[in-house]
């Protein structure tokens, strides 16, 4: 499981770049983290920003609700955290689907477990 810091010094994102290669978008991530679209910036809360590269970071892998509080949060889950992922995730979706209606990714949900984030092939 991999966690992107958030200290630009330790920088541990899974790639080398300072923008990430997401189909679609722009992640700076040595830039405070800004998201961009076609050059506008997509305003992401703190939680929302983490979940995104968190996830990112683990594409193909479905992630528990657990995993990603743990990571997200810095806490161990008391029994709501799949609500409070959810909100979290719900909100992130609507944003990325604002920016990017046709972006190749999505953010999938499995059912009492957790999320996966996915890139479609391109056909």
């Amino acid at each position: 499981l991999q966690m992107p810091s958030r200290d630009k010094k330790h920088t541990n994102w899974p790639w080398d770049a300072d923008a990430t290669p997401l189909p679609g978008l722009e992640i700076y991530t040595k830039q405070d983290g800004k998201f961009f679209r076609d050059r506008q910036e997509i305003q992401l809360t703190a939680k929302e920003y983490e979940i995104l590269l968190l996830l990112a970071a683990n594409e193909g892998h479905v992630l528990t609700y657990r995993q990603i509080y743990e990571k997200v949060w810095g806490d161990f889950p008391s029994g709501g955290e799949s609500n409070t992922i959810g909100f979290h995730i719900c909100n992130l979706r609507e944003k990325l689907y604002q920016a990017a209606p046709n972006a190749p990714f999505t953010i999938r949900s499995v059912r009492e477990v957790g999320y996966c984030f996915e890139i479609q092939a391109e056909k």
